[in-house]
């Protein structure tokens, strides 16, 4: 699995090292606001190996996310295939989740776009969709960005989060290959 890189990114596999700044992310309220809490250093921890065992399994994954001119780890952004059932699965993902101090920048639109023409051009995928919780709207706005469009039909209640949560429904977005 070759690392991919964009103007000022580079999307890459995980390092040890990843873990500190990568639970700091996952502790910050702000990053976590559309998930039912934050993470703990171990929740964090359990998250980046089964990330690693993500691209074991299918051969891609979600990538870290570097600064190319610092190397500093900013958090991550690739594919991933969804582990709960829905009526659009079986599919694959795009997700993103980016330090808060890196926001704002385009950094998650660019690497986005990094990772839907890989998994297009390279992995050979004719769809990706994406989720988040209405509110997220700068997610809806990456997502838009980068040529995803949203499908009221396939809006969902995630079978991940409980019943009465305000963060159970979900809004559901497509990108199709260009066939051209």
């Amino acid at each position: 699995m070759a690392e991919l890189e964009t103007e000022r990114l580079r999307l890459r596999r995980w390092k040890a090292e990843d873990c500190e700044p990568f639970a700091r992310l996952n502790a910050d309220a702000r990053v976590m606001e559309f998930f039912s809490k934050t993470a703990t250093r171990e929740a964090s921890d359990a998250m980046a190996e089964r990330i690693e065992r993500g691209f074991a399994q299918h051969g891609f994954g979600l990538y870290a996310l570097e600064l190319r001119e610092t190397g500093e780890f900013i958090g991550f952004t690739g594919l991933a295939v969804p582990e709960f059932d829905a009526p659009f699965m079986p599919s694959v993902e795009i997700g993103w989740r980016l330090a808060f101090e890196h926001w704002g920048r385009g950094l998650a639109t660019e690497a986005a776009r990094a990772a839907l023409r890989y998994g297009f051009e390279e992995l050979g995928l004719t769809e990706i969709v994406a989720f988040t919780v209405p509110a997220n709207k700068r997610s809806w706005r990456v997502m838009e960005k980068i040529g995803m469009t949203h499908d009221p039909r396939g809006d969902f209640d995630h079978p991940k989060v409980p019943e009465g949560s305000a963060l159970k429904r979900h809004v559901l977005y497509r990108a199709r290959k260009n066939r051209g």
